[in-house]
C-alpha cells in the first residue's frame, strides 16, 4: 500500500461491544499513514444502538459535509439504519460521492446506505469494517491488501478457486449486498431498480430454507429477471437438525438453481468472514465463471447510474 487517506468512521447502526478492539483498529488505521476522524461520538449507547436516532444521523450528514474525508467506514452492522433511512439528507451523501469523491464502505446493516445511495446514482463499497476487520488482533492480510487496492487502483480482479458452479460468461452492474436488508427494502424508495446486474448476497445464521424465502421473495417481486446472475457470498452460522430431513443449504441451491432462470454461482469470499475482498457497489464487473475457477474484473471508480 503507498496511498494515504483521511478516513471518517461513522456508527450508524450498533456500537463497539469491545470499546478496546474499536480502539486497536483506529490505531491500525493510523499505524498505516492515514488521518482518522472519529465521527461516532465513541463509547455512546442508546439501547442497543450507537447513540440515539438524531445522533447517528448527524453522524453521516458530518462525514458527508466534512470534504477533507476520502473514505468513510462503518463502525459495524447490527440493526439501526432501516429506521434512520426516511430521515437522512440522502441528496448530501450522493453528493459527496458524486461531486466530492468521497467513498463510503460498510457491509451488513449498511446496505440500507449503499442501495439507498445506488438509487440515487451514487456508488459505495461494500466491504471491511471497523469492528472487527481492522479491529481483530490476527487481521486478514486477504482483506486488508484487497481493500486497500480497491481504494487506490482503477479496477480489481478478483480469481478464486470454486468447484460447481456452471459456465457463465457476463457483464453489467455490480450490486448487492446484505440478503435481509434487500428484502427489507423492497417497495420502498430505496431500493434500486437495477437491470443487467450481477447481484452478490450473503448473510449470517439465517436457515437456508430462509435463504430460500427471501430469494423467492425477490423472484416474486421480479427483481432476479432483471439480473444476469448471482452470486453468494458467506451464508454461515446457521443450524441444521433432524427436522430438517436433509435439507440443506447444497439442496436448497439445488432446487432455486431448477426455479431461476438466471445462473446462481456460489464461492464469493464475502459477508460476516475474516477473509473478504471489497466489492464496488454500482460499478461494472466482468465475471467469468467456470467448473473450477470464479472471476471477477471489477471497475472501481466508473459507476453506473441506477436510474
Amino acid at each position: 500500500m503507498t496511498n494515504t487517506f483521511r478516513i471518517g468512521v461513522v456508527a450508524p447502526s450498533g456500537y463497539a461491544a469491545d470499546p478496546a478492539a474499536f480502539a486497536r483498529g483506529l490505531a491500525h488505521l493510523r499505524s498505516l499513514g492515514h488521518t482518522v476522524q472519529d465521527f461516532s461520538a465513541s463509547g455512546t449507547r442508546e439501547l442497543r444502538f450507537a447513540g440515539t436516532d438524531e445522533q447517528r444521523i448527524a453522524q453521516l450528514h458530518a462525514a458527508a459535509r466534512d470534504p477533507s474525508i476520502e473514505i468513510v467506514i462503518a463502525l459495524r452492522g447490527g440493526y439501526g439504519l432501516s429506521r434512520l433511512v426516511p430521515a437522512i439528507d440522502l441528496k448530501l451523501l450522493a453528493d459527496s460521492v458524486i461531486n466530492g469523491g468521497k467513498r463510503w464502505v460498510g457491509h451488513s446493516d449498511f446496505t440500507v446506505v449503499q442501495l439507498a445511495l445506488l438509487s440515487s446514482g451514487a456508488g459505495t463499497y461494500a466491504g471491511p469494517m471497523i469492528c472487527d476487520d481492522f479491529s481483530r488482533e490476527d487481521l486478514s492480510d486477504f482483506t486488508q491488501q484487497h481493500f486497500w487496492q480497491c481504494m487506490s487502483q482503477a479496477s480489481v480482479r478478483v480469481q478464486l478457486p470454486v468447484h460447481g458452479n456452471p459456465r457463465v460468461q457476463t457483464d453489467g452492474t455490480l450490486w448487492g449486498g446484505n440478503l435481509t436488508m434487500l428484502c427489507s427494502l423492497l417497495g420502498t424508495p430505496w431500493m434500486p431498480a437495477i437491470k443487467n446486474g450481477i447481484l452478490f448476497i450473503e448473510d449470517v445464521n439465517e436457515h437456508p430454507y430462509r435463504v430460500e424465502r427471501m430469494l423467492l421473495q425477490l423472484a416474486q417481486a421480479g427483481v432476479l429477471d432483471r439480473q444476469r446472475a448471482i452470486v453468494l457470498g458467506d451464508f454461515s452460522g446457521y443450524k441444521l437438525t433432524d427436522y430438517d430431513n436433509g435439507y440443506d443449504f447444497t439442496q436448497m441451491l439445488s432446487y432455486m438453481r431448477e426455479r431461476l432462470s438466471i445462473p446462481i454461482l456460489q464461492g464469493l469470499p464475502f459477508g460476516h468472514m475474516k477473509d473478504k475482498v471489497t466489492l464496488p457497489v454500482g460499478a461494472h464487473c466482468v465475471l467469468d465463471s467456470s467448473e473450477d475457477s470464479l472471476s471477477l474484473m471489477m471497475s472501481t471508480q466508473s459507476v453506473i447510474s441506477a436510474k
